[in-house]
This record gives C-alpha cells, structure tokens and sequence, in this order.
C-alpha cells in the first residue's frame, strides 16, 4: 500500500516486527526548553520551590519516562535502555532539558529521548506552575542520534 513502516499492507497500525535486526549500540539526544518568569526561574535555581528540589525531581522524572516509552507511545519497542542522563541548564528565564538514552538493540533510542526531555519538562511545570501558570514549553527536538541501519545524524 505504502512506504510507511507503522502500516501493514491493508493500511493498518502495526508495531514493525525488528526481530530479523542486528543488535547495535545505539544513542539519542533530544532537548526542549520551559520558558518562564525571572522569579520562577530564580525559585528554581534557588531551590525556594514549595513543592521541593525541582530539578531533582524533573531529573528522576525524565529517567523513569524514558523507561515507560512503550507504555506510552503505542508502537514502540520496549527496550534495554543501558543509560539515561538528564542534563537540566538553568537561566535567568528558564530550564533547558537534555536527555541522552542508550541502548544495545534492534531499535532506535529516539523516543526514548524525546519522552525523557518532555516528562522533565512538563514535571518542571508541574512543580513552579504556583509561581507562574504562563510557563511555555517548547523546542521539543531530536538533536542527534547514533547507531542502526540508518547511521549517524545530528542536527
């Protein structure tokens, strides 16, 4: 029917079967950013936050949802992440999220990633969203990725 691997021959969603793949190592980075006032951001930094330490929680966060990806994303591979780091850089108007996933496996990491840079965004949200509700979250991308039949690529 088509080109698209999500899509089995009559047009229907299909999880694609990866199991005739040779197992790499693979790696993604994925980054966004969260926007806010110059008191939400210094809060932040500051860790004044009533909720608590919220870069420590957004951090945890990003790891636990890069674990959950396949519960999350209907056609994802569950697979054997080896790391996830959660880079959190602060300023004066906000927090920029790197999240780096690792694996050695059949599929790529880039879900992973970008699910990790979400959650940790969306929990810095959650936790500051007190001090100011017009928080925005944007940038979510795939910055680069290593690994897999398609090779290298960056941003």
């Amino acid at each position: 029917m088509n080109d698209l691997t999500h899509l089995d021959h009559a047009g229907a969603a299909h999880m694609v079967d990866v199991g005739g793949k040779t197992d790499t190592v693979r790696e993604a980075v994925a980054r966004g950013r969260i926007t806010m006032s110059e008191e939400a951001a210094r809060a932040i930094r500051d860790g004044s936050v009533k909720k608590g330490d919220v870069l420590a929680v957004a951090r945890i966060a990003g790891i636990m949802a890069a674990k959950k990806t396949a519960e999350l994303i209907p056609l994802c591979h569950p697979l054997p992440l080896s790391r996830v780091a959660i880079d959190l850089a602060t300023d004066a108007t906000g927090v920029t999220v790197t999240a780096t996933c690792a694996c050695t496996g059949k599929t790529g990491v880039e879900m992973e990633a970008l699910t990790a840079a979400s959650v940790a965004l969306l929990t810095i949200y959650d936790m500051a969203k007190a001090i100011d509700k017009a928080m925005t979250i944007d940038a979510v991308q795939l910055t680069s990725k290593t690994g897999g039949k398609s090779g290298d690529w960056r941003r």
